[in-house]
């Protein structure tokens, strides 16, 4: 018996999940809900100022992402084994911590000195994710996820 030929939404979501950045950018989609929230948990919530619960925001969603990006978009590359993952993690963090340096700063000058609308603390978040996003990647792929010499 012959199978159907694909349909179109098939041969794209096919194609979606080939791409390693696309992954990527699903992991992240949700590591920005979560920094979102936790943002907003902190800043709104409890009255945290801005700029210490964006800080703490950032390192809750890049631990989620870690976990994401290894279990998703670096699948066949990730650690096995507690010390290897608590290695990764480490080096996911660092490397991870240039995009967050980027996303910070982004973030904290677009409301320091940015004028109305853009120094409104949400667009600045997601401003500072988008020039985070483009160094993570990268710096993901290169120096955190790559593949294990064979032993």
């Amino acid at each position: 018996m012959n199978a159907r030929p694909a349909t179109a939404v098939e041969r794209l979501i096919a194609r979606l999940t080939a791409s390693q950045f696309l992954r990527f950018c699903v992991v992240g989609t949700f590591g920005f809900t979560i920094d979102t929230s936790v943002f907003a948990l902190l800043h709104e919530a409890f009255g945290l100022n801005a700029y210490a619960a964006r800080a703490i925001s950032i390192l809750v969603s890049m631990t989620f992402s870690w976990w994401g990006n290894r279990t998703l978009t670096f699948h066949s590359h990730a650690a096995r084994g507690l010390r290897p993952m608590l290695r990764e993690w480490v080096k996911f963090a660092a490397a991870n911590g240039v995009g967050a340096i980027a996303n910070y700063t982004t973030f904290a000058s677009l409301i320091a000195f940015a004028p109305a609308p853009f120094n409104f603390r949400y667009f600045a978040l997601v401003a500072g994710t988008a020039i985070g996003l483009l160094f993570n990647f990268t710096l993901s792929k290169r120096l955190v996820f790559r593949a294990h010499p064979p032993i």
